[in-house]
């Protein structure tokens, strides 16, 4: 009995972790074979490693959230007022290049404590704070920016997400999204504060009984994924040449998305930080290849959100046989 036990419990571990690898190329081998000339051409996957980086970095701060049982619905929102922010203080010969990035990360950093603050201190579940400060900043968005995107930004500003790795075509937007990546797995994997994330996500109330400062680290935890936010808002503006009011729209839609894609539970407490490079490069890989399929947007959606919901499934599943 008990090897059987065991047996299924290593297949369902296995079915979670490599299931998302093996879907991923089975994409990438079936997109080559329909069209090669659109999907393997070295500018269509130079599109798809930016894109995929973008929501990338969201991911990374959404995986921080997530683990910890939470949910952060305002980090579009976030992206587009950091991204405007940003271009506003991006002109040619007004200011140094380090202050548009410096203040998009603190207004990502400003939104992530207060949604930490009403999340831990105000009792206010994640979800309604998440969604009340997500309408609030676009609308401080779009007043800000009067409600049209900011152009008229420095070179070097333009020159942060637009350029490449040396002589190659491989886009410096990987090289932040990968430094971002590896430091949150370092974050988690290796230090203590990593280890109470996932604490406070398997069970909160254990958690606080062992001495873990629940209430600190929930502002914290929201505090890196608006910071990485507003990371993601700046290299946005100098990847389109503006800050852009609209912009970041359903982007967290796609962040929490890769998040559960690459296994990490939506209840908490568990998953692996690298499945959500997988998840993001599948999202960017599928919208990629569905657009070169002349899929309508419409039928985008519904795929998408089906994938969810088939991952959600075999997160539930594989929680109820491990139980």
């Amino acid at each position: 009995m008990n090897k059987k036990i065991l047996g299924t419990g290593y297949f369902t571990r296995n079915i979670r972790e490599f299931g998302i690898i093996v879907a991923f190329i089975i994409i990438l081998v079936s997109l080559m074979i329909i069209s090669p000339s659109a999907f393997a051409s070295p500018r269509n996957l130079v599109g798809i490693v930016r894109q995929a980086a973008i929501n990338g970095i969201l991911a990374c701060g959404m995986m921080f959230v997530i683990i910890s049982n939470g949910i952060d619905l305002s980090v579009g929102s976030t992206v587009a007022l950091s991204g405007v922010i940003a271009a506003h203080f991006a002109h040619p010969d007004s200011y140094p290049l380090i202050v548009p990035i410096v203040l998009a990360l603190l207004i990502g950093s400003f939104v992530g404590v207060i949604n930490g603050v009403g999340v831990a201190y105000g009792n206010i579940p994640p979800f309604i704070i998440t969604l009340a400060t997500m309408t609030a900043v676009r609308g401080v968005a779009l007043i800000v920016s009067g409600g049209s995107p900011v152009f008229g930004l420095s070179d070097a500003f333009k020159g942060i997400a637009s350029g490449t790795i040396g002589n190659t075509i491989l886009p410096v937007l990987a090289v932040y999204f990968l430094f971002v990546l590896l430091l949150s797995g370092f974050i988690l994997t290796k230090t203590v504060f990593g280890r109470r994330i996932y604490a406070i996500g398997g069970n909160e109330s254990a958690a606080a009984v062992s001495g873990i400062n629940v209430k600190r680290m929930r502002v914290v935890i929201y505090a890196i994924s608006g910071t990485l936010a507003g990371f993601a808002g700046f290299l946005l503006a100098s990847r389109t040449y503006q800050g852009s009011p609209t912009a970041g729209q359903s982007y967290e839609l796609d962040a929490i998305a890769a998040v559960i894609i690459g296994g990490i539970s939506m209840s908490g407490g568990s998953g692996k930080w690298y499945g959500t490079l997988i998840g993001a490069l599948l999202l960017a890989v599928l919208a990629n290849g569905l657009d070169i399929l002349n899929v309508s947007s419409n039928y985008q959606m519904i795929i998408k959100g089906c994938i969810i919901t088939l991952a959600v499934l075999v997160d539930i599943n594989s929680k109820k046989k491990q139980a």
